[in-house]
């Protein structure tokens, strides 16, 4: 008889070959399992998904939903094996998703978390090298979390200074070109990463296991160093404050300002943005210019000066 573990993973190969990435549906689904083995329960209850997707308490209800609609769906295709499966029904959890405002680091701030990440103490030395890269890689590219961590070896030329995105979560490859200063950090670590450690797999970005750092990993020593600079307060497992994606928003934002602070003309150059971000639509890059105030008072003043000159 097939276990639901089983099933989780017959579940995910069935959607991935009709070109769903699922990473994190996979990341969500065995915490689900996790939860539901430690309860001891043989099958799933609308009961049993919603206490699981309100843990932790104090996230958003559209996180408890996003949890919450992982189950679902597994539980309707699930039903078919197991009939005693309870499919928990819409709209369990009110409101709809809204975009949290960036927070925006400021220079300051970012030198503050590499350094600190530089510390973290481990038994080979391996672990403070390779967050603080990963850290200064994420604000100084814009990069998704996931598409750092899926970087290998040849994916940074480091004598072009160029490096190739091939992991996108959209399925597009593209290239980045790399500040020297970025090139010289990466040649730095991965010096340090060969003397310290045997390398078990193709990843740029190595655990002290020489193996390839887990988002889960990264998240959580971000977590932990921001504490420690007092970015996150002391409250609950991680604390609350400026998340890790916010250094992808610091990247586009301060691109942006830059653009309108040179005269640029910051929408027009805004295709280029989003197919360096690796944005699927144009318009997930102008809500930055409607999230920072900042930027829309540029885009305002410029609109204004525009009108003028017409006039």
């Amino acid at each position: 008889m097939t276990t639901m573990r089983e099933g989780v993973v017959e579940y995910l190969a069935l959607r991935r070959s009709l070109g769903f990435t699922l990473r994190k549906v996979e990341w969500m689904l065995g915490h689900f399992l996790d939860y539901v083995e430690l309860q001891g329960a043989e099958f799933i209850t609308t009961d049993l998904a919603v206490r699981w997707a309100r843990l932790p308490a104090e996230s958003l209800t559209a996180t408890w939903s996003a949890r919450l609609s992982a189950v679902r769906l597994f539980a309707v295709w699930w039903s078919a094996t197991e009939p005693r499966t309870e499919i928990p029904p819409l709209g369990l959890f009110p409101g709809r998703y809204r975009r949290q405002a960036p927070y925006i680091y400021s220079d300051a701030e970012v030198e503050a978390i590499v350094r600190t990440a530089e510390q973290l103490r481990s038994r080979r030395g391996l672990r403070g090298p390779s967050y603080a890269t990963i850290y200064g890689l994420l604000a100084t590219t814009g990069m998704r979390i996931s598409e750092v961590i899926a970087l290998d070896v040849d994916d940074i030329d480091l004598r072009q200074g160029v490096l190739t995105i091939r992991r996108t979560k959209f399925g597009k490859s593209r290239l980045l070109p790399l500040h020297a200063s970025t090139v010289a950090a990466l040649d730095r670590y991965a010096r340090q990463r060969d003397q310290l450690v045997t390398r078990a797999c193709d990843a740029f970005f190595l655990s002290e296991k020489g193996v390839r750092i887990s988002q889960w990993g990264t998240r959580y020593n971000f977590a932990q160093v921001s504490r420690k600079v007092g970015l996150r307060s002391p409250g609950g497992r991680h604390g609350h404050g400026p998340r890790i994606h916010d250094l992808r928003h610091r990247f586009a934002v301060r691109t942006l300002i830059a653009w309108y602070r040179a005269g640029l003309d910051a929408e027009r150059e805004l295709p280029r943005l989003s197919a360096y971000l690796g944005h699927a639509h144009i318009a997930d890059t102008y809500w930055y210019i409607e999230a920072v105030p900042e930027l829309l008072q540029l885009a305002t003043e410029r609109w204004m000066h525009g009108c003028a000159g017409a006039s």
